[in-house]
């Protein structure tokens, strides 16, 4: 596998100060007749002329954060990652990779996650080329190789987990949906195996869309306010329980009232009433006593 290697080629600035004085035979010669002979100086302005353009092919101009990836002949020469005007041979093919942060924001998709639910996904990728030979050798294209392999860890994650868990019997694992942060770290884990081959490093990849699929997010929903109702009537009654029982307490406490079994029964059944009902109950005065 090619590894990266960086190298400093020459200054331009001789070369330019060259360039212009060809460029100056060039125009001159033929123009002010310098040789004597016409013929003579046509032929020296034309070789004048093609060594120009051969030498201007090997100029570089690397701005901030770019980089040259130099290959001569098919062989990996080395990678010019300073910025600023070089010259190197001009039979080297220069492959401008740039080596700034990019941003990738993925589509989204439409996956079943653990339990078959269909869900649709998409994340953001923060990433950067870290290898430039790899990036430019190891791969076709390493743009759309970020692309499609970031599609296939999306969809790998979303199959690894589910988007909820219902089940409140048990503990709960992780999920798409609660475990935000976790997910987040495997699937930047994920991205960065899968894109080592390009030379690309993933600074950050979070999940930037998650939803049941259109199908069945109405049942869903519906599935989520049930158990959202059932956990809140399992807080009420556990609740009323306790307060039933410290009424019961205080009043045998107290000596306020004694109460038999049967009237025990009663007024646990009121108080649970009262205290469990979702409307404001009316209460009925009692004029008489506890036993008519």
């Amino acid at each position: 596998m090619i590894q990266e290697s960086t190298v400093r080629p020459l200054s331009a600035y001789i070369m330019l100060v060259v360039c212009l004085a060809l460029l100056l035979i060039t125009i001159l010669f033929p123009a002010l007749n310098l040789l004597g002979r016409m013929e003579a100086s046509i032929i020296a302005s034309v070789v004048s002329g093609v060594i120009l353009l051969f030498l201007s092919a090997g100029f570089i101009i690397n701005n901030p954060n770019e980089s040259k990836v130099l290959i001569l002949f098919g062989e990996y020469k080395g990678t010019v990652k300073d910025y600023g005007f070089f010259w190197a041979n001009p039979f080297l093919v220069k492959k401008n990779v740039s080596l700034r942060a990019r941003n990738l924001n993925g589509s989204q998709l439409k996956v079943n996650d653990k339990l078959g639910n269909p869900i649709e996904i998409a994340a953001v990728i923060v990433w950067q080329v870290q290898d430039t030979a790899k990036a430019i050798l190891e791969v076709d294209d390493y743009q759309q190789f970020v692309v499609v392999q970031s599609e296939a860890a999306v969809r790998h994650l979303a199959n690894a987990f589910p988007y909820d868990t219902f089940d409140d019997d048990h503990e709960p694992g992780l999920t798409l949906r609660a475990g935000a942060e976790k997910v987040n770290e495997l699937l930047e884990m994920e991205l960065n195996v899968r894109l080592a081959r390009a030379g690309i490093f993933v600074i950050e990849a979070r999940i930037s869309h998650l939803a049941y699929a259109s199908e069945i997010a109405g049942a869903m929903l519906q599935r989520q306010q049930a158990i959202a109702v059932v956990a809140a009537r399992r807080q009420i009654v556990e609740g009323a329980v306790g307060m039933v029982e410290m009424a019961l307490a205080k009043l045998s406490e107290k000596e306020i009232v004694h109460l038999d079994e049967e009237r025990k029964a009663a007024m646990v059944s009121n108080l649970l009433v009262v205290l469990c009902g979702e409307k404001a109950v009316h209460p009925i005065l009692n004029a008489g006593t506890l036993h008519h």
